[in-house]
């Protein structure tokens, strides 16, 4: 595993390029699932196509697969916002318009005739991307989306016509924060304490009414982690991994929040803080809170790219 820090993929094209060439030469990765920041669109010109033009002797790219989370995609496919600020809202669009593939994710949170209705409704939308779903907690349509990946080369086949300021916008309104932190002290069982910290980071924000993009917490002991995620309002809570309790643990916290920087970061400060209470003691090792700049992309490509073979 690597991590493109400080930077998306689109901005910082050589640094990605020089990520993957770690991952290559240093961990001999024969395949390597590149995820970008949730809020980023126009990847098909700025990324799959550079790849394909600059790259294509040395690897195989893969179609860019889009990941949908049902009951966003429900509200966005009905002309919603999903809960987001409208400028939010259009880069979800815009990822569905891009995509080679479509996954609904979380398969299993939905009934089979809804999620049904949802494909049909895909296809509809984007008629020349493949649709399909899976899920991650049962492995459920995981075989079909991999083996669709790894045998296709028909990567970045549409390109999105972007609207820069409504874009620089959708991605402004979110607060990013990045941490990760030391706790010592008592015994403490993580699995509860990644379950009330996620709680109350949610009715924190719902309280707000600020819309949450996602949270997503590692807790790493010695020999065993537990991962938590919050994609919305306190219903799409989930926490996983065994009861563990251990004296010490690294925290990874990662957020993005529809409020300012400066909210987020005192907010989960505060939160942190009280969850740990007395018995815990937390020292951030790497904090960073901002909002982002505007996209300003190494290459954007108007057309779509031929693989250089030679």
């Amino acid at each position: 595993m690597a991590e493109l820090s400080g930077s998306c993929f689109c901005c910082n094209f050589p640094g990605m390029l020089d990520t993957v060439a770690g991952l290559r030469t240093k961990a001999e990765a024969d395949v390597i699932l590149a995820e970008p920041v949730g809020s980023c669109t126009d990847l098909s010109a700025t990324v799959v196509q550079p790849l394909k033009d600059r790259m294509g002797r040395e690897l195989v790219i893969s179609p860019l697969s889009v990941l949908v989370d049902p009951a966003r995609l429900r509200d966005i496919l009905d002309g919603g916002t999903a809960g987001l600020h409208a400028s939010s809202a259009y880069i979800f669009r815009k990822q569905l318009e891009e995509a080679d593939i479509v996954v609904v994710s979380k398969a299993d949170s939905i009934s089979s005739s809804d999620l049904s209705v949802l494909q049909e409704r895909l296809a509809k939308t984007c008629p020349a991307a493949k649709v399909l779903a899976l899920s991650a907690l049962t492995g459920a349509g995981l075989k079909e989306w991999l083996d669709m990946v790894t045998t296709s080369s028909d990567a970045g086949q549409h390109l999105a016509e972007v609207d820069y300021d409504i874009y620089a916008e959708g991605e402004a309104v979110l607060g990013w924060l990045n941490a990760t932190i030391t706790a010592n002290g008592e015994p403490t069982e993580w699995k509860a304490f990644a379950s009330n910290l996620l709680a109350e980071l949610s009715r924190r924000f719902d309280g707000m009414g600020a819309a949450v993009g996602h949270i997503k917490l590692i807790i790493e002991t010695k020999d065993d982690c537990v991962i938590g995620n919050l994609t919305g309002k306190g219903d799409t809570l989930s926490v996983r991994g065994p009861s563990v309790t251990t004296p010490g643990a690294r925290l990874t916290l990662n957020a993005r929040v529809q409020m300012s920087p400066e909210a987020l970061d005192a907010g989960v400060r505060d939160i942190l803080a009280r969850t740990a209470g007395q018995k815990v003691t937390l020292t951030p090792v790497a904090w960073r809170c901002l909002s982002p700049g505007r996209p300003n992309p190494t290459h954007r490509y108007d057309y779509v790219a031929a693989v250089r073979s030679e």
